[in-house]
Protein backbone atom coordinates (compact mmCIF):
# COMPACT_ATOMS: atom_id res chain seq x y z
CA UNK A 1 0.00 0.00 0.00
CA UNK A 2 1.30 3.55 -0.80
CA UNK A 3 1.23 6.53 1.13
CA UNK A 4 -0.31 9.93 0.65
CA UNK A 5 1.96 12.56 -1.00
CA UNK A 6 0.92 15.13 1.31
CA UNK A 7 0.10 15.36 4.70
CA UNK A 8 -0.26 17.89 7.84
CA UNK A 9 0.62 17.42 11.16
CA UNK A 10 -1.92 17.49 14.20
CA UNK A 11 -2.03 18.62 17.72
CA UNK A 12 -3.51 15.32 18.53
CA UNK A 13 -2.58 12.72 21.15
CA UNK A 14 -3.66 9.74 19.24
CA UNK A 15 -2.23 10.21 15.74
CA UNK A 16 0.16 13.01 14.32
CA UNK A 17 -0.61 13.87 10.97
CA UNK A 18 -3.47 13.24 8.41
CA UNK A 19 -3.35 13.66 4.53
CA UNK A 20 -3.73 17.60 3.52
CA UNK A 21 -6.62 16.99 2.19
CA UNK A 22 -8.55 15.74 5.02
CA UNK A 23 -10.02 17.88 7.92
CA UNK A 24 -9.55 17.49 11.67
CA UNK A 25 -13.00 18.57 13.37
CA UNK A 26 -14.66 18.59 16.69
CA UNK A 27 -16.39 15.35 17.43
CA UNK A 28 -19.20 17.59 17.84
CA UNK A 29 -20.01 18.78 14.47
CA UNK A 30 -19.76 14.51 13.25
CA UNK A 31 -21.98 13.49 15.88
CA UNK A 32 -25.32 14.80 17.79
CA UNK A 33 -26.16 13.11 20.88
CA UNK A 34 -29.64 11.32 21.33
CA UNK A 35 -31.56 11.67 24.23
CA UNK A 36 -34.96 10.19 24.08
CA UNK A 37 -36.38 9.81 27.10
CA UNK A 38 -38.33 6.17 27.84
CA UNK A 39 -40.03 8.00 30.55
CA UNK A 40 -43.73 6.69 28.97
CA UNK A 41 -42.29 3.11 29.11
CA UNK A 42 -42.08 3.04 24.83
CA UNK A 43 -39.91 0.36 25.13
CA UNK A 44 -38.63 -2.52 27.66
CA UNK A 45 -35.91 -4.16 25.85
CA UNK A 46 -32.42 -3.22 26.97
CA UNK A 47 -29.14 -3.21 25.40
CA UNK A 48 -25.90 -3.85 26.97
CA UNK A 49 -22.34 -2.82 25.53
CA UNK A 50 -19.16 -4.13 25.82
CA UNK A 51 -15.75 -4.46 24.66
CA UNK A 52 -15.31 -7.87 23.49
CA UNK A 53 -19.57 -7.95 22.03
CA UNK A 54 -20.08 -4.84 21.33
CA UNK A 55 -23.99 -3.74 21.13
CA UNK A 56 -26.21 -6.73 22.55
CA UNK A 57 -29.88 -7.40 23.79
CA UNK A 58 -30.31 -8.56 27.18
CA UNK A 59 -33.10 -10.82 25.86
CA UNK A 60 -29.83 -12.62 24.14
CA UNK A 61 -27.65 -13.25 27.08
CA UNK A 62 -29.36 -15.97 28.75
CA UNK A 63 -25.77 -16.51 31.03
CA UNK A 64 -25.75 -13.22 32.20
CA UNK A 65 -26.37 -12.43 35.19
CA UNK A 66 -28.82 -9.78 37.50
CA UNK A 67 -32.33 -8.90 37.25
CA UNK A 68 -32.63 -6.34 34.67
CA UNK A 69 -36.54 -6.27 35.08
CA UNK A 70 -36.30 -4.44 38.34
CA UNK A 71 -34.33 -1.72 37.12
CA UNK A 72 -36.34 2.00 36.53
CA UNK A 73 -36.97 1.98 32.79
CA UNK A 74 -38.18 5.29 32.93
CA UNK A 75 -34.48 6.18 33.79
CA UNK A 76 -33.31 4.87 30.76
CA UNK A 77 -33.10 6.45 27.00
CA UNK A 78 -33.86 5.07 23.78
CA UNK A 79 -31.29 4.06 21.53
CA UNK A 80 -31.81 2.97 17.56
CA UNK A 81 -30.23 0.65 14.93
CA UNK A 82 -27.03 2.82 13.12
CA UNK A 83 -26.34 4.67 16.53
CA UNK A 84 -23.16 4.60 17.75
CA UNK A 85 -23.44 3.79 21.60
CA UNK A 86 -20.25 4.85 23.78
CA UNK A 87 -20.05 3.92 27.68
CA UNK A 88 -19.08 7.26 29.33
CA UNK A 89 -17.12 4.87 31.72
CA UNK A 90 -15.57 2.55 29.73
CA UNK A 91 -14.61 3.81 26.66
CA UNK A 92 -11.58 4.52 27.22
CA UNK A 93 -11.47 0.30 27.37
CA UNK A 94 -13.37 -0.32 24.79
CA UNK A 95 -16.78 -0.22 25.27
CA UNK A 96 -18.53 1.80 22.21
CA UNK A 97 -19.98 -0.51 19.14
CA UNK A 98 -22.68 0.65 16.52
CA UNK A 99 -26.07 -0.59 17.67
CA UNK A 100 -27.96 -3.31 15.22
CA UNK A 101 -31.26 -2.65 17.55
CA UNK A 102 -33.93 -0.34 18.90
CA UNK A 103 -33.85 -0.28 22.44
CA UNK A 104 -33.12 0.89 26.04
CA UNK A 105 -29.88 2.34 26.76
CA UNK A 106 -28.31 2.83 30.86
CA UNK A 107 -28.03 6.47 31.66
CA UNK A 108 -23.72 6.24 31.53
CA UNK A 109 -24.30 5.16 27.65
CA UNK A 110 -24.21 8.07 25.00
CA UNK A 111 -26.11 7.34 21.88
CA UNK A 112 -24.03 9.27 19.34
CA UNK A 113 -25.83 10.23 15.61
CA UNK A 114 -24.40 11.35 12.15
CA UNK A 115 -25.18 14.79 12.03
CA UNK A 116 -25.86 14.53 7.72
CA UNK A 117 -24.60 12.57 5.03
CA UNK A 118 -21.07 13.88 4.94
CA UNK A 119 -19.90 11.41 7.28
CA UNK A 120 -19.95 7.55 7.29
CA UNK A 121 -20.73 5.99 10.78
CA UNK A 122 -18.88 3.21 9.69
CA UNK A 123 -15.99 4.93 9.03
CA UNK A 124 -16.41 6.37 12.84
CA UNK A 125 -17.09 2.96 14.14
CA UNK A 126 -13.97 1.65 13.04
CA UNK A 127 -11.64 4.89 14.21
CA UNK A 128 -13.59 4.44 17.62
CA UNK A 129 -12.12 0.77 17.80
CA UNK A 130 -8.46 1.96 17.84
CA UNK A 131 -7.14 1.41 21.30
CA UNK A 132 -4.60 4.85 20.71
CA UNK A 133 -7.68 6.96 20.00
CA UNK A 134 -9.48 5.08 23.39
CA UNK A 135 -6.69 6.09 25.38
CA UNK A 136 -6.12 9.60 24.28
CA UNK A 137 -9.53 10.31 26.27
CA UNK A 138 -7.69 9.14 29.67
CA UNK A 139 -7.24 12.94 30.46
CA UNK A 140 -10.71 13.55 29.93
CA UNK A 141 -12.01 11.35 32.66
CA UNK A 142 -12.86 12.24 35.88
CA UNK A 143 -12.69 9.52 38.73
CA UNK A 144 -10.84 7.13 39.66
CA UNK A 145 -8.32 4.53 37.44
CA UNK A 146 -7.25 1.04 38.71
CA UNK A 147 -4.03 -0.38 37.71
CA UNK A 148 -3.62 -4.52 37.55
CA UNK A 149 -0.26 -4.53 40.34
CA UNK A 150 1.98 -7.24 38.46
CA UNK A 151 1.18 -6.23 33.96
CA UNK A 152 0.16 -2.64 34.82
CA UNK A 153 -2.66 -3.14 32.07
CA UNK A 154 -6.65 -1.08 33.39
CA UNK A 155 -8.25 -3.23 35.65
CA UNK A 156 -11.03 -1.58 37.09
CA UNK A 157 -12.09 2.15 35.35
CA UNK A 158 -14.36 4.07 37.34
CA UNK A 159 -13.65 7.29 34.98
CA UNK A 160 -16.69 9.06 33.42
CA UNK A 161 -16.01 11.31 30.10
CA UNK A 162 -18.52 14.21 30.31
CA UNK A 163 -20.38 14.53 26.67
CA UNK A 164 -18.99 18.31 27.01
CA UNK A 165 -15.58 17.14 26.78
CA UNK A 166 -16.22 14.36 24.47
CA UNK A 167 -17.73 17.19 21.95
CA UNK A 168 -14.19 18.67 21.94
CA UNK A 169 -12.51 15.73 20.89
CA UNK A 170 -11.04 16.07 17.53
CA UNK A 171 -11.73 13.60 14.74
CA UNK A 172 -10.18 13.10 11.37
CA UNK A 173 -13.27 14.23 8.27
CA UNK A 174 -12.02 12.81 5.06
CA UNK A 175 -14.13 13.41 1.84
CA UNK A 176 -17.12 11.10 1.93
CA UNK A 177 -16.08 8.93 -0.85
CA UNK A 178 -12.78 8.27 0.75
CA UNK A 179 -14.91 7.55 3.96
CA UNK A 180 -16.67 5.08 1.73
CA UNK A 181 -13.77 3.58 0.17
CA UNK A 182 -11.95 3.14 3.42
CA UNK A 183 -15.06 1.38 5.12
CA UNK A 184 -15.20 -1.01 2.19
CA UNK A 185 -10.87 -1.45 2.17
CA UNK A 186 -11.48 -2.43 5.99
CA UNK A 187 -14.69 -4.78 5.80
CA UNK A 188 -12.99 -6.50 3.02
CA UNK A 189 -9.84 -7.55 4.55
CA UNK A 190 -10.60 -8.06 8.20
CA UNK A 191 -13.31 -10.16 6.49
CA UNK A 192 -10.36 -12.13 5.32
CA UNK A 193 -8.70 -11.61 8.33
CA UNK A 194 -11.25 -12.70 10.93
CA UNK A 195 -11.70 -16.10 8.59
CA UNK A 196 -8.28 -17.21 8.95
CA UNK A 197 -8.22 -16.21 12.84
CA UNK A 198 -11.55 -18.25 13.19
CA UNK A 199 -9.90 -21.25 11.38
CA UNK A 200 -7.07 -21.16 13.76
CA UNK A 201 -9.25 -20.96 16.65
CA UNK A 202 -10.94 -23.81 15.54
CA UNK A 203 -7.78 -25.82 14.92
CA UNK A 204 -7.40 -25.22 18.59
CA UNK A 205 -10.99 -26.85 19.55
CA UNK A 206 -10.45 -29.50 17.44
CA UNK A 207 -6.68 -30.07 19.50
CA UNK A 208 -8.53 -29.57 22.95
CA UNK A 209 -10.85 -32.27 22.13
CA UNK A 210 -8.46 -34.79 20.72
CA UNK A 211 -6.92 -34.18 24.26
CA UNK A 212 -10.41 -34.75 26.05
CA UNK A 213 -10.98 -37.97 23.77
CA UNK A 214 -7.16 -39.38 24.47
CA UNK A 215 -8.01 -39.47 27.88
CA UNK A 216 -11.57 -40.80 27.80
CA UNK A 217 -10.42 -44.02 25.69
CA UNK A 218 -7.20 -44.73 27.51
CA UNK A 219 -8.84 -44.51 30.77
CA UNK A 220 -11.91 -46.74 30.04
CA UNK A 221 -9.84 -49.43 27.56
CA UNK A 222 -6.33 -48.91 27.84
CA UNK A 223 -3.70 -48.43 25.11
CA UNK A 224 -2.67 -51.98 24.49
CA UNK A 225 -4.74 -54.23 21.74
CA UNK A 226 -6.85 -56.29 23.87
CA UNK A 227 -10.53 -58.01 23.63
CA UNK A 228 -12.67 -56.66 25.66
CA UNK A 229 -16.06 -57.32 27.51
CA UNK A 230 -19.60 -55.97 29.33
CA UNK A 231 -18.14 -53.89 32.56
CA UNK A 232 -21.38 -55.04 34.13
CA UNK A 233 -22.39 -51.56 34.97
CA UNK A 234 -23.69 -48.04 33.58
CA UNK A 235 -20.99 -45.90 33.12
CA UNK A 236 -18.62 -47.89 31.05
CA UNK A 237 -19.87 -50.43 28.57
CA UNK A 238 -17.12 -52.57 27.53
CA UNK A 239 -13.35 -52.77 29.29
CA UNK A 240 -10.64 -54.97 28.74
CA UNK A 241 -11.22 -58.46 29.20
CA UNK A 242 -8.49 -58.76 32.03
CA UNK A 243 -9.86 -55.78 33.67
CA UNK A 244 -12.58 -55.60 36.78
CA UNK A 245 -14.88 -53.18 38.30
CA UNK A 246 -15.15 -53.04 42.11
CA UNK A 247 -17.19 -51.10 44.56
CA UNK A 248 -15.19 -47.75 44.74
CA UNK A 249 -14.71 -48.34 48.34
CA UNK A 250 -12.04 -50.99 47.75
CA UNK A 251 -9.87 -48.27 45.87
CA UNK A 252 -10.09 -45.62 48.26
CA UNK A 253 -11.04 -44.87 51.99
CA UNK A 254 -12.56 -41.35 53.38
CA UNK A 255 -10.31 -39.01 55.35
CA UNK A 256 -11.45 -37.89 58.14
CA UNK A 257 -8.76 -35.77 59.67
CA UNK A 258 -8.89 -32.64 61.35
CA UNK A 259 -7.19 -29.93 60.26
CA UNK A 260 -3.14 -30.08 61.82
CA UNK A 261 -1.50 -27.00 63.58
CA UNK A 262 0.62 -26.14 61.41
CA UNK A 263 -1.19 -26.67 57.99
CA UNK A 264 -1.98 -24.14 55.04
CA UNK A 265 -4.32 -23.43 53.55
CA UNK A 266 -5.58 -24.63 50.75
CA UNK A 267 -7.58 -23.99 47.81
CA UNK A 268 -9.52 -26.70 45.21
CA UNK A 269 -9.94 -25.68 41.26
CA UNK A 270 -10.50 -27.22 38.33
CA UNK A 271 -8.28 -24.67 36.50
CA UNK A 272 -5.21 -25.35 39.17
CA UNK A 273 -6.02 -28.38 41.25
CA UNK A 274 -5.40 -28.45 44.88
CA UNK A 275 -2.84 -25.44 45.38
CA UNK A 276 -2.25 -23.71 48.30
CA UNK A 277 -4.36 -20.46 48.68
CA UNK A 278 -1.12 -18.16 48.39
CA UNK A 279 -0.09 -20.12 45.30
CA UNK A 280 -3.38 -19.35 44.00
CA UNK A 281 -3.34 -15.81 44.77
CA UNK A 282 -0.50 -14.94 43.04
CA UNK A 283 -1.28 -17.01 40.14
CA UNK A 284 -4.84 -15.17 39.80
CA UNK A 285 -3.59 -11.68 40.65
CA UNK A 286 -6.41 -11.57 43.25
CA UNK A 287 -7.54 -12.21 46.83
CA UNK A 288 -9.47 -14.72 48.26
CA UNK A 289 -11.54 -15.29 51.44
CA UNK A 290 -9.02 -16.78 54.33
CA UNK A 291 -10.26 -18.20 56.92
CA UNK A 292 -9.50 -16.65 59.84
CA UNK A 293 -11.74 -18.32 62.69
CA UNK A 294 -13.64 -21.41 62.90
CA UNK A 295 -10.55 -23.47 62.14
CA UNK A 296 -11.71 -26.65 64.40
CA UNK A 297 -14.39 -27.22 61.25
CA UNK A 298 -11.53 -27.22 58.36
CA UNK A 299 -10.01 -30.86 57.40
CA UNK A 300 -6.63 -32.08 56.82
CA UNK A 301 -5.85 -32.87 53.11
CA UNK A 302 -3.07 -35.31 52.74
CA UNK A 303 -0.44 -35.37 49.99
CA UNK A 304 -1.94 -37.66 47.15
CA UNK A 305 -5.21 -37.29 48.40
CA UNK A 306 -7.85 -36.84 46.09
CA UNK A 307 -10.34 -34.34 46.81
CA UNK A 308 -14.58 -34.06 46.18
CA UNK A 309 -14.72 -30.36 45.46
CA UNK A 310 -18.01 -28.26 45.21
CA UNK A 311 -17.57 -28.25 41.44
CA UNK A 312 -16.50 -31.88 41.08
CA UNK A 313 -20.02 -32.83 39.76
CA UNK A 314 -18.68 -30.52 36.62
CA UNK A 315 -15.09 -30.90 36.24
CA UNK A 316 -14.36 -34.05 38.13
CA UNK A 317 -12.16 -34.95 41.40
CA UNK A 318 -9.31 -32.90 41.89
CA UNK A 319 -5.22 -34.31 43.02
CA UNK A 320 -3.29 -32.90 45.97
CA UNK A 321 0.20 -32.47 45.32
CA UNK A 322 0.55 -30.72 48.65
CA UNK A 323 -0.85 -30.97 51.75
CA UNK A 324 -3.06 -28.70 54.07
CA UNK A 325 -6.34 -27.96 55.14
CA UNK A 326 -9.41 -27.12 53.28
CA UNK A 327 -13.35 -26.58 53.70
CA UNK A 328 -15.04 -29.22 55.68
CA UNK A 329 -17.13 -28.67 52.48
CA UNK A 330 -14.76 -30.92 50.99
CA UNK A 331 -13.95 -34.81 50.73
CA UNK A 332 -10.74 -35.98 50.95
CA UNK A 333 -10.04 -39.86 49.70
CA UNK A 334 -7.04 -41.61 50.37
CA UNK A 335 -5.83 -43.97 47.52
CA UNK A 336 -5.10 -47.75 48.50
CA UNK A 337 -1.23 -47.80 47.11
CA UNK A 338 -1.74 -51.53 46.24
CA UNK A 339 -4.12 -51.00 43.95
CA UNK A 340 -4.01 -47.81 42.85
CA UNK A 341 -1.47 -45.64 40.90
CA UNK A 342 -2.36 -42.32 41.03
CA UNK A 343 -1.64 -40.64 37.79
CA UNK A 344 -3.35 -43.17 36.01
CA UNK A 345 -6.70 -42.14 38.13
CA UNK A 346 -5.61 -38.86 38.44
CA UNK A 347 -6.69 -39.17 34.73
CA UNK A 348 -9.63 -41.13 34.85
CA UNK A 349 -11.23 -39.33 37.58
CA UNK A 350 -11.92 -35.94 35.84
CA UNK A 351 -12.37 -37.68 32.03
CA UNK A 352 -15.95 -36.88 30.55
CA UNK A 353 -17.71 -40.54 31.54
CA UNK A 354 -16.87 -40.25 35.02
CA UNK A 355 -17.78 -36.84 35.45
CA UNK A 356 -21.25 -37.81 33.81
CA UNK A 357 -21.27 -41.12 35.79
CA UNK A 358 -21.02 -38.89 39.13
CA UNK A 359 -23.72 -36.64 38.19
CA UNK A 360 -25.90 -39.12 38.17
CA UNK A 361 -25.73 -40.00 41.29
CA UNK A 362 -27.00 -36.80 42.90
CA UNK A 363 -30.60 -35.09 41.84
CA UNK A 364 -29.74 -32.60 44.44
CA UNK A 365 -26.21 -30.89 43.13
CA UNK A 366 -28.02 -28.21 41.54
CA UNK A 367 -30.35 -27.70 44.47
CA UNK A 368 -26.80 -26.22 45.61
CA UNK A 369 -26.09 -29.83 48.16
CA UNK A 370 -22.53 -31.04 47.81
CA UNK A 371 -20.94 -33.78 46.48
CA UNK A 372 -20.16 -36.32 49.09
CA UNK A 373 -18.64 -39.57 49.88
CA UNK A 374 -21.56 -41.41 49.58
CA UNK A 375 -21.79 -40.48 45.52
CA UNK A 376 -18.51 -41.51 45.06
CA UNK A 377 -19.06 -44.90 46.50
CA UNK A 378 -21.95 -45.17 43.95
CA UNK A 379 -19.57 -45.33 41.14
CA UNK A 380 -17.95 -48.52 40.51
CA UNK A 381 -14.39 -48.43 39.65
CA UNK A 382 -11.51 -50.54 37.37
CA UNK A 383 -8.91 -52.50 39.12
CA UNK A 384 -6.26 -52.65 36.88
CA UNK A 385 -2.49 -54.18 36.98
CA UNK A 386 -0.11 -51.42 38.50
CA UNK A 387 2.15 -51.61 35.81
CA UNK A 388 -1.16 -50.94 32.79
CA UNK A 389 -2.24 -48.13 34.95
CA UNK A 390 1.44 -46.16 34.64
CA UNK A 391 1.43 -47.28 31.24
CA UNK A 392 -1.80 -45.42 30.73
CA UNK A 393 -0.86 -42.44 32.40
CA UNK A 394 2.22 -42.43 30.45
CA UNK A 395 0.99 -42.87 27.08
CA UNK A 396 -1.70 -40.19 28.23
CA UNK A 397 0.70 -37.69 29.07
CA UNK A 398 2.85 -38.33 26.01
CA UNK A 399 -0.43 -37.60 24.07
CA UNK A 400 -1.16 -34.56 25.73
CA UNK A 401 1.93 -33.15 25.20
CA UNK A 402 2.42 -33.50 22.09
CA UNK A 403 -0.78 -31.84 21.69
CA UNK A 404 -0.22 -28.83 24.25
CA UNK A 405 3.36 -28.40 22.05
CA UNK A 406 1.00 -27.54 19.07
CA UNK A 407 -1.19 -25.39 20.46
CA UNK A 408 1.21 -21.78 21.18
CA UNK A 409 2.07 -22.41 17.45
CA UNK A 410 -1.23 -21.51 16.50
CA UNK A 411 -2.07 -19.13 19.33
CA UNK A 412 0.90 -16.74 17.63
CA UNK A 413 -0.57 -17.17 14.59
CA UNK A 414 -3.22 -15.36 15.75
CA UNK A 415 -2.11 -13.35 18.06
CA UNK A 416 0.08 -12.18 14.42
CA UNK A 417 -3.10 -11.70 12.62
CA UNK A 418 -4.77 -9.38 15.17
CA UNK A 419 -1.67 -7.84 15.73
CA UNK A 420 -1.86 -7.05 11.97
CA UNK A 421 -5.37 -6.46 12.04
CA UNK A 422 -5.58 -3.70 14.43
CA UNK A 423 -2.35 -2.09 12.71
CA UNK A 424 -4.19 -2.56 9.64
CA UNK A 425 -7.16 -0.17 10.94
CA UNK A 426 -5.17 2.38 12.64
CA UNK A 427 -2.82 3.14 9.45
CA UNK A 428 -6.03 3.19 7.15
CA UNK A 429 -8.05 5.03 9.27
CA UNK A 430 -5.76 7.75 10.14
CA UNK A 431 -4.13 8.19 6.58
CA UNK A 432 -0.87 6.47 6.76
CA UNK A 433 -1.93 4.61 4.45
CA UNK A 434 -3.99 5.23 0.96
CA UNK A 435 -6.28 2.88 -0.03
CA UNK A 436 -8.23 5.36 -2.53
CA UNK A 437 -7.04 3.29 -5.21
CA UNK A 438 -7.34 -0.67 -3.86
CA UNK A 439 -9.36 -3.02 -5.77
CA UNK A 440 -12.01 -4.82 -3.90
CA UNK A 441 -13.89 -7.46 -5.94
CA UNK A 442 -17.17 -6.42 -5.61
CA UNK A 443 -18.94 -9.95 -4.46
CA UNK A 444 -16.60 -9.87 -0.95
CA UNK A 445 -17.60 -6.71 0.07
CA UNK A 446 -20.41 -7.02 2.42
Amino acid sequence: MKKYGEIKSVQSFWTEYIPIHWQFNHLRTVFWERKENNDLLQETEILSLSAKSGVQRYSDKTHEGGNKAKDDLTKYHIAYPGDLIVNCMNVISGSVGLSAYKGLISPVYYALVIRNDNYNKFYYNYLFSLETFQKSLLPLGKGILIHESSTGKLNTIRLRISMASLNNVFLPVPPRAEQDQIVRYLDYKTAKIDKLISGYKRQIELLEERKLTVIDEAVIHGVDSSELKDSGTNWIRQIPKHWEMVFSKKLFAERKDKAFPDDEQLTASQKYGVITQREFMEREQRRVTVVMKGEDILKHVGKGDFVISMRSFQGGLEYSYVEGKISSAYVMLIPRKEKVYDEYFKWLLKSRPYIKALQGTADLVRDGQALRYANFAKIPLPVIPLDEQKRISEYIQSEISRIDSAIPLIQKQITLLQEYRTRLISDVVTGQVDVRDEAIPENEVN
